[in-house]
């Protein structure tokens, strides 16, 4: 510690520079193994993927080969690929039949006055010397159906989904419409009730459990029908 000049310690170098690269080969193989790992890990998790992918067809006991560079690979038959084929086209059909439902669930939604589903069950009035219909109030034939107040129609749909509507009431054809008594299902729900009836003596009972809806749809007809709100008829008769 005492070589150098007066007042100034000298201290050895312990850190000498390796003069050799044989120190640093370890390292650099483990990064190249590494990559390697990871690279062939990376083609693994395709490899899976591509798999989940085909397993969503029915193509059952994939035959699996190892390739020119010793990756795995799927080898399918001709019989196996028109299969995949069919399927695919099957799938694209079914994309646009969704993809149309869709369009036609969002044209009522935008342009429809009102739509939604409620509750519904026909009756025929009787004819002129038919025997009065019996009181069916307990009958439980209510059918969920999507009804929608459009133009000048009431279009009835099975499903909201569906494409076609299952029938439709003109509403010049419609002479009367008003509440009925509400129904109190088994499990205590209340259901809210009114009825639509037509010159051809077919009468609709529709029912819901929210009563804005019933309201809503009553308030509708009333115009658009242009019938009688029920206060009027209420008073109108009140004067008699």
């Amino acid at each position: 510690m005492g070589d150098g000049p007066r007042g100034i310690q000298v201290f050895p170098d312990y850190f000498v520079a390796s003069t050799s690269g044989s120190d640093s080969l370890p390292s650099q193989t483990s990064s190249v193994t590494d990559l390697r790992s990871h690279s062939h890990t990376w083609a693994r998790r395709r490899l899976k993927s591509a798999t989940s992918m085909l397993n969503l067809f029915n193509l059952k006991g994939l035959s699996w080969r190892l390739g020119a560079n010793g990756q795995e690979k799927v080898v399918l038959s001709a019989v196996e690929v028109e299969s995949l084929r069919s399927e695919i086209v099957s799938l694209e059909e079914r994309e646009s039949h969704f993809k149309a439902q869709l369009e036609h669930v969002d044209e009522i939604l935008r342009s429809a006055r009102l739509s939604g589903y409620l509750f519904l069950r026909t009756r025929w009035a009787a004819l002129p010397g038919e025997p009065p219909t019996i009181d069916d109030t307990e009958v439980d034939d209510w059918l969920p159906r999507f009804l929608v107040l459009h133009g000048s129609c009431i279009y009835l749909y099975m499903k909201a989904t569906d494409l076609s509507p299952q029938d439709s009431t003109l509403l010049s054809d419609v002479i009367e419409a008003g509440p009925l008594p509400c129904l109190t299902r088994e499990d205590e729900e209340t259901r809210y009730c009114f009825y639509i009836l037509t010159r051809h003596g077919l009468r609709y009972e529709c029912s819901s459990i929210s009563k804005i809806q019933i309201d809503s749809w009553l308030a509708a007809l009333q115009i658009d029908c242009k019938l009688a709100s029920i206060s009027e008829d209420r008073n109108y008769s009140e004067k008699k």
